[in-house]
């Protein structure tokens, strides 16, 4: 008989040094600025293009478990306002997270229109570029919308491509495509931008209570 999985049993000797154990989302963990974002959106006559200014500041937090799952990661905020303009004109939460024993990236994403999603991805440990991407409908890395959205601009499929380019820079580009209600043809919502660091990030709790770095 096949002994049966022990999903209860937490990993021995965990590393609290999160900001160590990072892979690949090492590169983004801090606080970051850029100032040409490009946002194509819908409009009713058509697509339009605008220039974005955004602060991204993501931090580590504790290392996570789920039974014998280990996944470190950054609790992140984005927000972003038009060039010279104080009104948010996006704002999101979540986490990115990397799970070391399998490779896997994800990413979680929250906006205060009612919407949420989990996208997922691989990469190498040292690697300088992934792609995650999140499904409607998938039972595991999918996208849900509040009532008016899913009627009215149904989010099909999320992507985001993100490129590590050293000395404190990053970039990504990302891509919603949109079922918008009456009109035949998706529509492809396109978000791009380069972060520099501005500030580096905070130990996690557990790393601070261990004390090194």
């Amino acid at each position: 008989m096949a002994q049966a999985e022990n999903i209860f049993s937490e990993p021995a000797n965990i590393d609290p040094h999160t900001l160590r154990n990072l892979g690949p989302l090492s590169h983004m963990a801090g606080i970051f600025e850029g100032s040409r974002g490009t946002d194509r959106h819908p409009e009713a006559d058509g697509p339009m293009e605008e220039p974005y200014v955004e602060r991204y500041e993501l931090q580590p937090l504790d290392p996570q478990t789920n039974g014998p799952q280990l996944l470190y990661g950054l609790r992140y905020h984005v927000h972003i306002t038009r060039p010279g303009d104080t009104g948010t004109f996006h704002d999101q939460v979540g986490y990115w997270l990397w799970e070391p024993a399998t490779g896997s990236i994800l990413h979680t994403l929250s906006i205060p229109r009612g919407l949420v999603a989990m996208a997922s991805g691989t990469a190498a440990p040292d690697a300088k570029q992934f792609e995650l991407k999140s499904e409607f409908g998938s039972q595991h890395f999918g996208i849900c919308a509040n009532p008016f959205l899913d009627r009215a601009f149904r989010t099909v499929s999320f992507r985001i491509q993100v490129n590590i380019l050293g000395n404190g820079i990053w970039s990504y580009e990302q891509d919603t495509v949109l079922q918008i209600a009456g009109r035949p043809d998706l529509f492809h919502h396109t978000d791009k931008n380069t972060l520099r660091k501005i500030a580096e990030p905070t130990p996690n709790p557990r790393a601070r209570l261990a004390g090194g770095s």
